[in-house]
């Protein structure tokens, strides 16, 4: 299939970026719905992703994304914390809606609810975890776009992006072709030159790891630098004590004086 797309000129990139984030390992659990998607498992027993599928399927789903006129009637879901990064960069380079939170029950249905919203198109982070909003599009006729892992049922899903959904880095890298793609195919972007958004940007970064992490390493810093300034006072005080010991240690006795005024009194 890859060949129905012999204008994409970084095919080969795409692949090696899809096995360096690792969107084509799967888990122990296979969906048989999800079976077309796999090549084989290893020796513990987790299935693997065809990455080739993975990419004309995000291919497929950019097409979709960019036949729709308003990029507004485009809505991005993911309720997994490891995607919330992922899914506010990809609508914000591509303009369409996005919710990166947990999910309203009623907000495709329920026209009373102040975050009533009808989408023409849904893009949805993980079947499992956003299977509310799956069974709520379905009531609206609303085409749904998933990524799934093996072990996800692809029930009420339209296009299954086979991936990775359980590790950021796969996350991010599903998003970013897929934002990518859509730019090229809008013409915002020239497929001539790279694009210059890193996918570092869409990875999920945990900032209190990473606080706790700087704050190790200023603790250390100050401890080494409390055990330096202790060893150069020690130093300094040994030192010190043999200049002493060395100015008087010749006379033990009372200091000499003028004994010209003493008077006896014997």
């Amino acid at each position: 299939m890859a060949d129905l797309y012999p204008y994409s000129k970084t095919y080969k990139e795409d692949i090696a970026l899809l096995l360096a984030s690792k969107a084509y390992v799967g888990t122990k659990n296979c969906n048989h719905l999800m079976k077309e998607y796999t090549y084989g498992t290893n020796d513990d027993g987790v299935h693997y992703h065809n990455v080739n599928k993975t990419w004309e399927k995000i291919m497929l789903a950019a097409r979709v994304i960019a036949a729709v006129q308003n990029p507004a009637d485009v809505l991005a879901v993911t309720n997994k914390v490891i995607g919330h990064r992922a899914v506010i960069k990809f609508a914000q380079h591509t303009k369409v809606e996005a919710i990166a939170t947990q999910w309203t029950s009623g907000s495709l249905t329920n026209q009373i609810t102040k975050k009533f919203i009808e989408p023409r198109l849904m893009i949805v982070g993980d079947p499992i975890t956003d299977g509310g909003c799956l069974k709520e599009s379905t009531y609206m006729n609303i085409v749904t776009i998933a990524l799934c892992d093996t072990d996800c049922p692809t029930t009420n899903v339209d296009i299954v992006i086979p991936c990775n959904n359980k590790g950021k880095e796969s996350v991010a890298t599903v998003f970013w072709l897929l934002a990518r793609e859509i730019l090229y195919l809008r013409g915002t972007l020239s497929r001539d030159e790279p694009w210059s958004e890193m996918v570092d940007l869409f990875m999920y970064r945990d900032l209190n790891a990473e606080e706790e992490g700087e704050g190790d390493e200023g603790q250390e810093a100050v401890e080494a630098a409390h055990e330096e300034g202790e060893g150069e006072g020690d130093a300094g005080e040994g030192e010190d004590d043999e200049e002493d010991a060395e100015d008087g240690g010749d006379n033990w006795g009372a200091p000499e004086g003028n004994n010209e005024g003493a008077q006896d009194y014997a």
